[in-house]
């Protein structure tokens, strides 16, 4: 077996600590005794190991039976070399299990971040793996053990060596039977003595018998959002090059790992290199979607990533494709990388000066300048490169009462019939306070509207979801076509129940036969939204109305991932999101999980809310609701108010129709943008004439 490097394994035991009750009582509802039996008959519960400042990871079953009736229970985090052994006070901060009732947590759900209530407390921070490889050999195991003393709260650091000779499915690993784990490791570091990064976790040990489980780190990547926080801040952490406990710092005992025989030269990649390359990368905005990543990995290596990497959520996962081996690799290859990476920040507004800086200081230490063209001369793909800026890409806002004319479709179903049936109106809000004297006028909290029917349907029978496009296209296109002008095309709005929110209607083409310049979807052609046809019954509705004074006001918005990843909707969640909070889900509107999330969105007055029409049919979220969730995020933090929202969506479909690949997010995406200062007409309003 090999052994640690002395000075790695007393960092690695630095990082390691073991979770207990606050008060030092079990408090455990039930032992998860198909996972080891770590968690229920002792103040110990288990062990874990620092990520980041502030931040431990240990195995989702070792909290589960203490947290499984109140997830904000705070607990404590205690180690030998943390505060001197004084515990810590943490909370959980996420857990990646998705299944509340299965009795054995997979190992891809059986992850936990922690959070120390105390970010003033210094400690050691394990070094991750950046590569997303599965383990195979000889590693290092690290936990706490129970003292031996029956109602202690006392333990003893333990560590051992192991091997992993089976890879199971997915984020899975088998131990191979020549060790037997003592109770309570589960959650502690596997090492691997030959890089010096931390490749995984304990899981579980075999009942009466030797070996065991163990999930790779790779696994991280499900947190979505919350891994990249944690991987920037364990990177910017170890870029400081800290010496907190032992003296020590990983990445200089890495570089010792090499040997001297093996130890790179200027023109081969070292891990000092790497330390300093990820500690800026983490500085730099999200890539937002894997694709961007992907495409600029391919760009450097002339090859696609492998097809089973996991989600590429950052620029380090990125760096951490290029690797071929564990080995020191050309140096060339990463500060290729790293400039397209600048140039890809660059091109969207962000700074990227100091990675440049830092890139060109590089590469004057390589003599090679045969060779540096590769790199001062890299250009990005075309396909990301950023759609075209300036006055003709700024959003036009989304017109509020009196600020210009909107037509709205109302699809209202028929009663009782299955399949669904639709009738329709088409309806002119005009917005103008013009002179309309034949139109219907309604007055709201927030001032008149004049409104008039345009067509409707007179069939009786009403249409099929796939007859509808037939249906509108003449009356519709003779409508918009009245009203557009020499401005931008006038907004489409269409009305109906929430049940049916996830019809199409940005993917609707009208023209049958488009000229071959035109982009003819509705969703790229003007600003498309959807209202709730069950709210014109309720218009005065104060939390609608409440909520979306302060989501117009404001400058700043942010997404609230709903529900909560892998866990049920509930209506307090809804109800206490900030007021200028936009909820965002990765799932249909009509089905399942999301109908009943979109339910208590609208019942909590929620007038702007976006998800993806086809969402993911499993259980969990996948990489694709991840890209979705930072899309939305970047998407949102460009706005100057919930106006531009709708265009900005349009701009985003006219370039996924033009071939932008790291836009594919947002071509599911819909978006609801109800405005109850321009009410819907009511069901008993009788229509007008139209003119």
């Amino acid at each position: 077996m090999s052994e640690p490097a002395p000075r790695l394994d007393a960092l690695a035991q630095a990082a390691t600590v073991h979770l207990l009750a606050a008060d030092g009582a079990d408090g455990a509802d039930s032992a998860d005794s198909t996972d080891g039996r770590d968690g229920g008959d002792g103040a110990m519960w288990g062990s874990g190991f620092f990520v980041a400042p502030g931040w431990v990871l240990t195995c989702a079953h070792v909290l589960r039976p203490h947290l499984a009736r109140d997830r904000e229970r705070t607990f404590a985090v205690r180690g030998t070399d943390l505060n001197d052994g004084i515990p810590v006070a943490a909370r959980m901060a996420h857990w990646l299990i998705g299944d509340h009732e299965r009795s054995v947590v997979p190992p891809e759900e059986d992850l936990a971040l922690v959070r120390l209530l105390d970010d003033t407390v210094e400690h050691e921070c394990v070094w991750l793996a950046e590569r997303a490889v599965r383990p195979f050999g000889d590693v290092v195991a690290y936990g706490y053990r129970p003292d031996g003393n029956e109602g202690s709260a006392g333990a003893k650091p333990w560590s051992a060596d192991a091997e992993i000779n089976v890879r199971d499915d997915g984020a899975g690993l088998r131990f191979a039977p020549d060790i037997a784990f003592p109770k309570g490791v589960s959650g502690g570091p596997l090492l691997d003595p030959r890089t010096g990064a931390v490749v995984g976790l304990i899981k579980s040990r075999r009942r009466e018998r030797d070996g065991g489980m163990a999930v790779a780190t790779l696994a991280l990547r499900q947190f979505g959002e919350a891994y990249r926080t944690v991987t920037a801040a364990h990177d910017r952490w170890h870029g400081t090059a800290p010496r907190v406990i032992t003296g020590d710092n990983w990445i200089d005992e890495q570089q010792h790992l090499l040997g001297a025989e093996r130890r790179p030269g200027p023109d081969q990649w070292s891990p000092r290199d790497r330390r300093r390359a990820l500690a800026l990368l983490a500085r730099l905005p999200d890539p937002g979607a894997a694709p961007s990543v992907a495409k600029i990995v391919r760009k450097v290596r002339g090859r696609k990533p492998p097809g089973a990497a996991p989600a590429l959520l950052t620029w380090r996962d990125g760096h951490g494709l290029l690797y071929d081996s564990a080995l020191p690799e050309d140096a060339l290859t990463f500060l290729h990388y790293l400039r397209l990476v600048a140039a890809y920040v660059r091109s969207r507004g962000g700074d990227a000066e100091r990675l440049e800086e830092w890139v060109a200081e590089r590469l004057r230490e390589d003599d090679r300048t045969h060779l540096h063209a590769l790199v001062t001369e890299a250009r990005l793909p075309d396909g990301l490169l950023p759609g075209p800026e300036g006055p003709d890409r700024a959003a036009v806002p989304y017109p509020g009462p009196g600020e210009g004319p909107t037509v709205t479709v109302l699809l209202d179903p028929v009663i009782s019939v299955t399949p669904a049936r639709f009738h329709w109106q088409i309806w002119v809000t005009h917005g103008d306070h013009g002179d309309h004297a034949d139109e219907e006028t309604y007055e709201g909290d927030f001032g008149r509207c004049d409104m008039e029917m345009a067509a409707e349907d007179y069939s009786g029978e009403g249409f099929l979801p796939r007859e509808l496009v037939q249906a509108l296209r003449a009356p519709l296109n003779r409508t918009l076509h009245r009203l557009d002008g020499e401005g931008p095309p006038v907004p489409l709005e269409f009305a109906l129940p929430a049940e049916h929110f996830d019809t199409q209607v940005h993917r609707w083409q009208f023209d049958d036969i488009a000229k071959l310049y035109a982009t003819e979807r509705l969703g790229t052609q003007r600003r498309v939204v959807l209202r709730d046809l069950a709210r014109r019954a309720d218009p005065d509705n104060p939390a609608w109305h409440d909520r979306w004074r302060s989501v117009a006001a404001a400058h700043e918005l942010a997404p609230a991932r709903v529900p909560e990843r892998d866990s049920r909707p509930h209506v307090r969640h809804f109800q206490k999101l900030p007021h200028t909070a936009i909820p965002v889900m990765c799932r249909p509107a009509g089905r399942g999980v999301g109908r009943d999330a979109m339910k208590l969105a609208l019942g909590s007055g929620h007038g702007v809310v976006l998800w993806h029409i086809e969402g993911h049919a499993t259980r969990g979220c996948q990489d694709t609701c991840e890209d979705l969730h930072a899309g939305v995020a970047q998407l949102l933090g460009r706005l100057g108010s919930v106006a531009e929202l709708p265009d900005r969506i349009r701009h985003i479909r006219q370039d996924i129709s033009s071939g932008r690949d790291d836009r594919h997010w947002a071509e599911p995406l819909a978006l609801l943008y109800d405005d109850p200062r321009r009410p819907l007409p009511p069901e008993d309003t009788m229509p007008a004439d139209s003119p």
